[in-house]
């Protein structure tokens, strides 16, 4: 059997066994899952796939990338992405714009790269995600308020300058980054995984193990998509990821040089999941403007929910594909193609609602001057007969 199919049907059977344990386990007791993921088994092994390259001034190129993909979204979000949307529904596509840039790869691709790629991709990734976390934590917080200050009548500059503050420490003191830096720290002085003594190798190893085991069961314990708006963000997921794979197809034509691995990486890294950091940007807002009395919302709470209900699944389910499928993706021509493909797709119900909304008007202009006319020989026939 193939390499990549095989690892895909082993990842697959784990989710599947999240799933059958959904009914048993409730939705706060995934905060705990979550936690040990995010501060125990992810930043293991992350730590373990830094001390194993080697630093050079070149490396800084990868959070340099990810913060401009970051940024090229951030205008696709406003311009592309949101063009579907209800013109007068300003909440949501501020909501879409804070949401759809941002990106969460330690849930939904970090443990894929690993299984698939390796340490060493893993360790690029975590350093591009370093520019990926200063564009959700600083920038989009920056953004969140400065469309509530110019919707609210209050000015809060001086809350503001602390909320800023305490971000850049949360920042700081988040166990991915604080790994990252002891990590950096260690290869500048020239010490590595085996320069640490034995016992803290094997603890560090054994807490490796259990990421990739304990993600999957979190994405199939985690999945309840709501309804509603499923088809709405259904074709906003797909729009964003044709663009990214339009993105990486440019940049893999560009650098032709490129190995496999790198391709690969440049194709799943963007993407990963939406962020919870913009939700958490949007979520302070709305509670300022519940002081404020504000009665129209800066962003749309409920969609927001909605969309990152959708994005992990959608990003979990088009990575394992990529990963599958390796052999085709790391041509830069199938990578384009897919996200022309992808972007096309997505306006399909846009232009149907639209082409049913027109054919429904022309019904009731029709009816309404059938009605004018039956309403005027009517009033004609009685006025001869009078």
């Amino acid at each position: 059997m193939n390499f990549a199919l095989q690892n895909t049907l082993e990842l697959l059977l784990i989710i599947g066994l999240g799933l059958l344990l959904q009914k048993k386990v409730a939705k706060q007791d995934l905060k705990g899952v979550k936690t040990i993921i995010l501060s125990v088994a992810l930043p293991s092994v992350i730590f373990v796939a830094l001390l194993k390259i080697k630093l050079e001034s070149s490396l800084l190129v990868f959070p340099l990338l990810a913060l401009s993909f970051n940024l090229i979204m951030l205008a696709a979000s406003k311009y592309i992405l949101g063009a579907s949307l209800p013109k007068n529904d300003d909440s949501k596509k501020r909501t879409v714009m804070m949401l759809l840039p941002s990106l969460a790869p330690g849930l939904s691709c970090f443990p894929f790269i690993v299984v698939y790629l390796g340490d060493d991709s893993l360790a690029l990734a975590a350093l591009a995600d370093v520019g990926n976390k200063i564009f959700g934590l600083i920038l989009l917080y920056m953004l969140a308020m400065h469309w509530y200050h110019l919707r609210s009548i209050k000015n809060l500059k001086a809350s503001t300058g602390s909320k800023l503050r305490s971000l850049a420490l949360a920042l700081v003191k988040e166990p991915i980054n604080m790994v990252i830096i002891v990590g950096l720290v260690l290869l500048t002085v020239g010490l590595n995984m085996e320069s640490l003594p034995l016992f803290m190798q094997n603890t560090i190893q054994s807490l490796k193990i259990l990421m990739t085991p304990l993600v999957l069961l979190f994405i199939g314990m985690a999945v309840r998509i709501k309804s509603g708006e499923f088809g709405v963000i259904l074709s906003l997921l797909a729009r964003r990821a044709g663009i990214t794979f339009c993105l990486s197809a440019i940049f893999a034509f560009l650098f032709p040089a490129l190995t496999p691995a790198l391709i690969l990486l440049l194709v799943v890294f963007p993407q990963s999941a939406c962020s919870f950091w913009p939700f958490a940007h949007m979520s302070a807002v709305s509670a300022l403007e519940e002081n404020d009395e504000q009665k129209n919302p800066t962003f749309d709470i409920n969609f927001a929910v909605n969309i990152l209900a959708c994005s992990l699944p959608f990003s979990t389910i088009l990575i394992i594909s990529v990963f599958s499928l390796s052999e085709f993706f790391v041509n830069p021509t199938v990578i384009l193609t897919t996200g022309i493909s992808m972007i096309t797709l997505s306006f399909i119900p846009y232009f149907i609602k639209r082409l049913g909304k027109s054919k429904s008007e022309e019904v009731k202009s029709g009816r309404a001057t059938y009605n004018e006319y039956a309403g005027f020989n009517t009033s004609a026939q009685s006025s001869e007969e009078s």
